[in-house]
């Protein structure tokens, strides 16, 4: 059996497991449905939610929210990140402000985002951005800096401009590091929309799982998480796959090539 079959069919081993064992769970020790929903009433909350129609502006509003901000999150932290990194002054004036910034917990700071932004997307866009930031910030930071020194020398011993030095040996080293920041992105950028979700709207897939919690609709918590997980994996496959596609130098993503 090839590596790529196993990679694709080991994990749905691993799934059917999970749901036998969830299904047997509830059998066995008698739980109820307020607790723990079957797999059965899970997959009847997806059929009415996505097949009938009902999930799906839900859906797409977190979806829309979450790819708006993480690309101006991520695009922002590129750039921010890579003038500190090759400025020292510029870090001296930015660099506190940044780390104050991320030290302030983002719930706090959500009451703010609805004052300024209002109670639609803007305001979703903005903390998932803000969620997205610092990741990639930081890989950028340390993937530029950690250039090999050497080749920074030659480059200058041949005169070559700052920008060349920048495009041909900088960013190249700083790639692994950036697509590393941009899958840690993904997480956080769902995170921060679910929970601009939780403290005020009227869509998305967070606003859904907070009705039903309360109603006590379990079955709809369980999908709407389920759908959330799509949109994580999907996220964090497609970075995989464009890391393994533009850096097709770095040995990591060359293991991975193999291990698949």
């Amino acid at each position: 059996m090839s590596r790529s079959i196993k990679s694709m069919l080991y994990p749905l081993i691993t799934g059917a497991l999970l749901v036998i064992l969830w299904f047997v769970s509830i059998r066995v020790f008698s739980v109820p449905n307020y607790l723990l929903p079957t797999p059965e009433s899970v997959l009847r909350a997806l059929k009415t939610g996505y097949i009938d129609g009902q999930y799906w502006p839900h859906f797409l509003f977190t979806l829309q929210s979450t790819v708006y901000g993480y690309l101006i999150g991520c695009g922002l932290a590129l750039v921010v990140g890579t003038i500190l990194a090759e400025s020292e002054t510029f870090e001296q004036f930015i660099y506190p402000y940044i780390i104050a910034l991320q030290s302030t917990p983002k719930v706090a700071i959500a009451p703010l985002l609805l004052v300024w932004f209002g109670f639609g997307m803007a305001s979703k866009v903005v903390m998932v951005a803000l969620m997205s930031f610092f990741p990639m910030f930081i890989n950028t930071v340390v993937g530029i800096r950690q250039a090999d020194p050497a080749m920074l020398d030659l480059m200058k011993a041949f005169g070559a401009s700052r920008s060349h030095v920048f495009f041909h040996v900088k960013l190249p080293a700083a790639s692994g590091h950036i697509f590393a920041g941009l899958q840690i992105s993904v997480v956080l950028s769902l995170i921060g929309a679910v929970v601009s979700e939780f403290i005020s709207s009227s869509k998305g897939l967070g606003y859904l799982i907070q009705s039903a919690s309360v109603n006590m609709d379990v079955a709809t918590m369980f999908a709407c998480l389920f759908s959330l997980v799509f949109i994580g994996l999907t996220g964090t496959n497609l970075i995989r796959f464009l890391h393994r596609k533009l850096v097709f130098w770095d040995k990591s993503t060359s293991a991975t090539i193999q291990a698949e």
